[in-house]
């Protein structure tokens, strides 16, 4: 298991961009959480196997038709915190 955190900028606010992200991680069986940051971005943090994060990445790089992903940092690291599911926090 491995932990992936994820700064996403663009027009990623407004689009359903938080709930499609939360549907593609469920999907994929990953935990953890995705919010919208005050300065227009939103912050994703993921757990789970590896190749189901890369996967999961791979979606987050691109999102729901009305977002335009500008830029994105990836963090990742061997902890791994203890969610139940993945949640979208206000």
């Amino acid at each position: 298991m491995s932990r992936l955190n994820i700064l996403v900028t663009g027009v990623v606010q407004g689009v359903g961009y938080r709930y499609s992200v939360a549907r593609r991680a469920k999907e994929c069986q990953i935990t953890g959480w995705v919010k919208n940051r005050s300065d227009g971005s939103v912050e994703i943090e993921a757990v789970g196997a590896r190749g189901m994060l890369e996967e999961f990445l791979r979606y987050v790089r691109v999102g729901p038709p009305a977002s335009h992903i500008a830029g994105l940092q990836t963090q990742w690291f061997d902890d791994e915190p203890v969610y139940k599911d993945f949640n979208i926090r206000f």
